[in-house]
């Protein structure tokens, strides 16, 4: 009897180990350029999370990274990224400009930027980047500002944050 348990522990343990745990993860880089008065934003999501998402909201198929990705997929990208985030600048809305993206790997980077950003005291920040779906996201966001570096997680729950230059 004992040897049975052993066997069926040691059939499930390559299973148990090699199971593979999925990671509701994003980053957002902000670094403020004091020489360019601007905001400059890196994003990086997950992009199997990020094409859901974006299909979803817009009944498509963008089929990322391959041949037949649709050609206005950034088109998607700004709309999906305007209704899902938001930035006040002492406690002002303020507009961002997608400059672009690029995939590496699993992960999709976009690339935004504020301008005309003269001597800032507040950024307030909503992230809701793939929260619709995936209640377990993170949204991490980072604020560089010369030698003043600040973070904060945002979750489904809260997904604001305000940060101080």
């Amino acid at each position: 009897m004992v040897s049975s348990k052993k066997i069926v522990f040691l059939i499930i343990l390559p299973f148990l180990v090699f199971s593979s745990h999925k990671y509701y993860l994003s980053l957002t880089d902000i670094e403020y350029n004091i020489e360019k008065n601007s905001l400059e934003i890196i994003i990086n999501l997950f992009m199997d999370d990020l094409e859901y998402s974006v299909n979803k909201d817009f009944e498509i198929d963008l089929k990322l990274s391959t041949k037949d990705e649709l050609k206005n997929a950034d088109i998607y990208f700004k709309n999906y990224l305007n209704k899902n985030l938001t930035f006040k600048i002492d406690n002002k809305q303020i507009n961002f400009d997608y400059i672009g993206k690029e995939y590496e790997g699993d992960l999709v980077y976009f690339y935004l930027e504020i301008d005309s950003v003269n001597n800032p005291n507040s950024l307030e920040l909503s992230n809701k980047l793939l929260l619709k779906y995936f209640k377990k996201q993170q949204n991490v966001v980072k604020l560089k500002n010369g030698n003043n570096r600040q973070s904060e997680i945002l979750t489904y729950e809260t997904n604001k944050a305000l940060l101080n230059f």
